[in-house]
């Protein structure tokens, strides 16, 4: 029998800029904390993401740069690929929607859907601008939304209320590339997807599925509440992937529409560079043996828990369906949301250069939105900080060098694992509380994880707390040696536990008691593992810094934004 593989996709980062702390909180860091997990664990694990490039936004955002899409898209991949690479994000693979590969296999999918009976197409009224020369797509559309008023709703959604909306829906229509009011209803050509349709497929494939409350929720709301209805699948844009049909040249499909395939395509472009992409594709896309999960904020659940399902159940390929969508809500900065045109709240390279990854990695995770929103603001941060990785975790393994190296040679610190000797209630408890934090992971129940990995530093501090080394060392310098190598056996531990969340702060810690940063244990069988720990002494004892008050005060003022209320945030 073939051993459980495990396939893991983030929501693909959309291409039109950086993105902020939500967009790493929501899909980016949990499914790489899970990733690393599986690693450790010693799983086989694929990584797979990329930058979603095709629609609307990726040519506004091109024209506003005043460069040509392609070359917008080209910088902007690099952009992004370095950015996550510097916050640690582990993917085997970090591609693009627009490689070859997706073109090639979401038209394949096209066509099998479309002998499969669940294409047809119609004609609707589109807006056209006779400035422009053109039909508009949805999103070259703002005015202001019939339901709640906001001003700078787009022709596809309201980014004040969350509500989907039609372009004709739209009051005080106009174009956001030419300013252009007087817009025509024309009629034109475009294909649908006939999701009504496949509404028993999907019905008996959620049936089989054990969902989260979240996206449950959200699968209810759409499939029972509101009812599935065709969905146009082209788009008048020039940037995206063509439709492979001579009378709608030149129509593109609707970025919704090809992005998911993208999973499938970036991962075919991983075996490419390999030299195997067909036995890449096959390994991890036509097995029974992959367990797949998906990791995404809740307004991206809808296109992977019924559109592009609908799509793959459809068209009778066997490619593999996702067994978990880890569904997050949304952080919200401040008491309010991130927004770009607003310069509110901190994105990813802003970030990088305010502090170390590591801050961000293990904050964003202890705040994981999980079961609600989650609220970011400077004050917290330097809360969690100060408190958990400076007071928790920094401040043990600082006062154990500093104990050591003052009184011992590095030699006589070195031990063997096997040579701890902590009482047998301290050693039930630290087991149950690997055993609970492997538990914890396997779910991907991220701030619960977190929870155990804080609990592991309070109990070494009580334990140190309660030995007192520093005083027995003149009474008796064998029992205060054993109590600090035990103390450095407890450093060991947490280089362990944290790896998945800070893996950086893990290297240090490892390089620290001279382990190798690479190869790091499973939390499975921790009192099994022999290993050789000779801790090296450093003046870089200090892991973390303290963040001040003032520091607080100031950044809290540069990241407030600017009111400009009547620009959807983004």
């Amino acid at each position: 029998m073939d051993v459980k593989r495990y396939l893991i996709t983030s929501a693909l980062p959309y291409i039109n800029g950086t993105k902020h702390l939500g967009n790493m909180a929501g899909s980016l860091l949990p499914a790489d904390i899970y990733a690393r997990f599986l690693r450790q664990q010693g799983h086989d694990v694929m990584f797979i993401c990329g930058t979603d490039e095709h629609g609307t936004p990726a040519e506004i955002a091109a024209q506003n740069a005043n460069m040509d899409v392609k070359s917008y898209c080209n910088h902007m991949y690099e952009v992004q690929r370095r950015i996550y690479a510097n916050f640690g994000l582990s993917f085997n693979f970090f591609g693009r929607s627009s490689c070859d590969q997706n073109v090639e296999i979401t038209q394949e999918f096209f066509f099998k859907l479309q002998d499969a009976g669940y294409i047809f197409e119609d004609v609707i009224s589109q807006y056209y601008s006779a400035v422009e020369g053109r039909f508009l797509p949805d999103r070259f559309i703002n005015g202001q939304c019939p339901r709640c008023g906001f001003l700078s709703a787009t022709g596809d959604q309201c980014d004040g209320c969350g509500a989907l909306l039609n372009p004709e829906e739209l009051i005080n229509p106009k174009s956001s590339i030419s300013g252009d009011e007087k817009l025509e209803l024309r009629r034109t050509s475009h294909l649908f997807l006939d999701l009504e349709k496949t509404v028993p497929l999907l019905q008996k494939w959620h049936d089989s599925n054990r969902w989260g409350n979240l996206t449950r929720g959200i699968i209810s709301k759409w499939m029972d509440n509101e009812g599935l209805k065709a969905r146009c699948i082209t788009r008048d844009n020039k940037w995206g992937i063509p439709v492979p049909l001579l009378h709608l040249t030149p129509k593109v499909f609707y970025v919704w529409f090809d992005a998911p395939y993208a999973y499938i395509a970036i991962t075919k472009a991983y075996g490419d560079t390999l030299g195997d992409a067909e036995t890449i594709l096959k390994k991890w896309w036509y097995s029974d043996s992959v367990e797949y999960t998906q990791f995404m904020a809740k307004d991206n659940v809808p296109f992977h828990a019924i559109f592009w399902p609908a799509q793959l159940l459809a068209s009778r390929d066997n490619v593999k369906l996702v067994d978990d969508i880890k569904g997050f809500n949304w952080l919200t900065y401040d008491g309010g949301k991130f927004s770009t045109s607003r310069l509110r709240g901190v994105f990813l390279d802003q970030a990088l250069e305010l502090f170390p990854a590591d801050y961000w990695r293990y904050y964003l995770a202890a705040r994981a939105p999980e079961s609600s929103d989650s609220d970011f603001s400077f004050q917290d941060f330097a809360q969690v900080v100060n408190s958990e990785l400076v007071g928790g975790l920094g401040n043990f393994v600082r006062r154990v060098f500093k104990l050591a190296s003052n009184n011992y040679e590095e030699t006589n610190v070195s031990f063997n694992t096997r040579e701890v000797m902590l009482d047998e209630a301290l050693v039930v408890e630290i087991t149950e509380l690997f055993s609970n934090l492997q538990s914890l992971m396997y779910k991907k129940e991220v701030r619960k994880s977190i929870e155990k990995i804080r609990l592991l530093w309070s109990i070494a501090n009580r334990y140190i707390a309660e030995a007192q080394p520093w005083t027995t060392i003149k009474s008796d310098p064998h029992q205060a040696l054993q109590v600090i190598k035990n103390c450095f056996y407890f450093i060991y531990l947490f280089s362990l536990s944290v790896a998945p969340v800070i893996p950086f702060t893990a290297e240090k810690l490892r390089r620290s008691l001279g382990l190798d940063s690479c190869e790091i244990e499973s939390l499975a069988g921790v009192w099994e593992v022999s290993i050789f720990i000779s801790p090296v002494y450093s003046d870089d004892s200090l892991l973390f810094d303290r963040i001040d008050k003032s520091v607080v005060d100031q950044l809290t003022g540069i990241y407030q934004g600017v009111p400009t209320p009547d620009e959807p945030e983004t």
